[in-house]
Formats: structure tokens, sequence, C-alpha cells
């Protein structure tokens, strides 16, 4: 009796000697004092999509979300409580600084997709209503809804696997979110989920960031539908805070800012946002649907002030944008703040990697058509039982060259 105590007080006082260590680690590949707050020619606001309040499969109200919004610096949120035919639109606008819009996502044969509509349409009242008005969205082309954003949500996990081909009418799918991340790490190590569960109250953002892996079979997913029609990729934040009963209290686990503070999406604007809610609201509603904006790991560092465009002469494209091919065109991209670990800027066209720089900036000639797309590898150090692990901190949505 008395050396099992003693072994498992040895235990204890490793495990909290371990973390104390790692409460130390910090996971930023750039200095927390070192950001650009916006391009010259573009505004960045970051946000978020897919998240469930108490509606549906959410533990709290609008409200304590929207603050929790706040809190994680989001500039926009857009609420998808699942199959919600009442939608509250009344919560639509600015609370705050944070621009809220108000969707749904529904149950679609054997997979879910997130529906916004900037009109205020709904789908019915009933799941039936909705699987006859979403086949008639799908089967459009994106001109004949402009005012609809339908985004397929994770795309590869169990039970909701989307089969068959992509329709035309489908905006895009997300190629991240918190229940793939850990669905995916769980399938690969079962030991390394309970490694990080165990890190998590001493270092929740390294506990989240060693979980990650390259979400490999939605990029092929989405580059082989990407190379018929314009598609483009979203960052999901999942967000439910599902409440955990531990003795007398819930725990909310991960909490809603801590799920939005993993990925989001940073919409690229040639006005700033005025505060005027209908316009506002056109500006981030067509960036999304049009793909002008980026995906960021947020855990490895703030990375307001990223740019990638196309230049030709004096007209300057954002991601989303299909353009007409000349030998004039130059691919241009650059990091905020050059990384402190080793990193990398690869472009991608058709899928396959097409160019590689190793510093802040890359200037690349378009010598070809084609379907062009960046991601922003880096190689932190992660303490054991990691090491050094490649990690992409921003993928960009395409450009399209004709």
């Amino acid at each position: 009796m008395i050396r099992t105590l003693i072994f498992f007080s040895g235990l204890l006082i490793c495990y909290f000697v371990y973390g104390f260590y790692i409460s130390q680690i910090n996971v930023n590949v750039i200095p927390l004092k070192l950001k650009k707050e916006n391009t010259i020619e573009f505004f960045d606001y970051k946000g978020v999509v897919n998240v469930h309040s108490e509606l549906s499969l959410g533990s709290s109200s609008y409200s304590q979300i929207i603050a929790s919004a706040r809190t994680a610096g989001l500039d926009f949120i857009f609420f998808t409580d699942l199959n919600l035919f009442d939608i509250p639109y009344t919560n639509e606008g600015y609370h705050g600084n944070t621009l809220v819009f108000t969707g749904g996502k529904y149950s679609y044969l054997d997979s879910r997709l997130i529906f916004y509509s900037n009109r205020g349409d709904d789908l019915g009242t009933t799941l039936g209503d909705s699987q006859i008005r979403l086949a008639d969205y799908l089967s459009q082309k994106k001109f004949f809804n402009k005012d609809t954003l339908l985004v397929l949500a994770h795309p590869h996990k169990l039970g909701f696997t989307w089969s068959g081909e992509i329709p035309i009418g489908m905006d895009g799918l997300e190629l991240v979110n918190l229940k793939g991340i850990s669905t995916r790490a769980w399938e690969k190590s079962k030991l390394s989920v309970f490694w990080s569960f165990l890190m998590y109250p001493f270092n929740a953002k390294l506990a989240l960031v060693r979980l990650f892996n390259e979400p490999t079979e939605e990029i092929a997913l989405f580059d082989g539908v990407s190379s018929k029609f314009h598609f483009n990729l979203f960052a999901g934040a999942e967000a439910s805070a599902r409440a955990i009963p531990i003795a007398n209290y819930l725990i909310k686990f991960p909490s809603y800012q801590k799920s939005f503070e993993i990925f989001s999406n940073h919409v690229l604007l040639k006005s700033e946002l005025t505060g005027q809610v209908a316009s506002d609201k056109q500006k981030i509603f067509q960036a999304l649907k049009n793909g002008n904006f980026y995906i960021a790991f947020d855990l490895l560092g703030d990375t307001k002030g990223f740019q990638a465009t196309i230049e030709d002469k004096n007209k300057t494209y954002l991601m989303g944008s299909n353009i007409k091919f000349n030998k004039n065109l130059i691919l241009r991209a650059e990091v905020p703040v050059e990384p402190s670990d080793f990193y990398e800027i690869v472009v991608y066209r058709n899928g396959l990697r097409y160019a590689t720089g190793n510093s802040s900036n890359i200037n690349l000639q378009i010598t070809e058509p084609g379907v062009y797309r960046i991601q922003v590898r880096v190689s932190p150090f992660l303490p054991i039982p990691d090491g050094k692990k490649w990690l992409t901190w921003i993928y960009t949505n395409p450009f399209y060259v004709e």
C-alpha cells in the first residue's frame, strides 16, 4: 500500500513538473508585439462560421456566445444551428465590434450543409422541405444563387461523408473544423490525444496545436473540384462548448472562446467596414461568396497583414478572382512578419507543388494557366514527445487563371 502511494505520488509530482515545463512553451511563430495591422491595399477582417447555440447542439445563448466572440477579437460570426427552421434573424447586426450573421446547418442526404441567405430566405418548416429546396439550390449555377452561401460541412467526418460528385451550386467545403481535427488525431493516435488532454490544463494552445494533422483528404477533394468550377475553402469552428458535469459544476470544453481562437477565415476588403449593418453585411458576405479570403491557424500567431495577390500591370486581383492569362501576371505573397521558426511559402498549381520560397515574400511570374493557391508552412519546435513538426499556418483560396 505504501509503495503504491509512493509510486502514484511520484507520478503526480512528475506530471506537475512536466506541466510547469510545458506551461513555458510559446507556440507563436512570430513575436507577439510585431504585427502589421493591415496591408496597404486591403483591410483584413477575421471571423468564424459553423457555430451552435443552445437552440441546437450548443450549450450557451446567443448573447453569451457573442460575448466570447468579442473577447476572441472576432470581426464577424455566423451562427449555424442544426436543422433550425425558425432562424432568429433579429440577432443579426453589430454587437459591439462583432458583426453577427444567422444561418443554419442542415442534414442533406448523408451529409450536412451550412446555409446562409443574404435576403433572409428560409428552407421551409421541415426536413422534407429543406431537402427539396437545398437540392434546387445545389443544381443552380452560382449566378442564380448570388444571395446564398452553401458550404459542405466536415466532408470526411465519419457518418457524414459526402459521396458522389460535388454539385455546381455548392460554394465550398470546410477544410478544417475542431471536430475534424480531434477525430483525425484520435484515428491516428489515441495515446497522443490522451497526452494532449493531460497537457491542456497547463498549456491549452500547445495541447491543441499538437493535435493538428494536415487535412489531406479535404485538400484532395477541394483540388479536384476547383479544377472544374469556382470553389472555396472555409474554416469551420464547429463550436458548441459541450457541457461536461464534474462534481457540482458544468465545465464547457473547449469553451466557445477557445474554439474561436483555433482557426478563422480572414476576408480581405478593398474598403473598410463602416459600422453600417446593411453595407458591412454585404461586404463580408460577398467576400466569402467570391473566395476573397484565406484561412489562418491562429494558434500559431496572428496573420493579420498577410497578403496574396496576382498583379497585371496596374491591376491587382484578390484570391478567388478569375483572371485571363497573359505574360504580365505576377503572383505575390507576403507574410506579416518573418516567422522565428523554419518556414516556407508554397505555391500549388492544379493541386501540385509548383514553387517554394523561403523568404518573407514570393514573387512568381505566371507562365501558364491553372488554379493557383498558397500555403504558408512553419516548423516550430514542440516539447517531448513531438520535436520539430511541419504545420500549415495559412491556406489561401485559389486564383483562377484561364
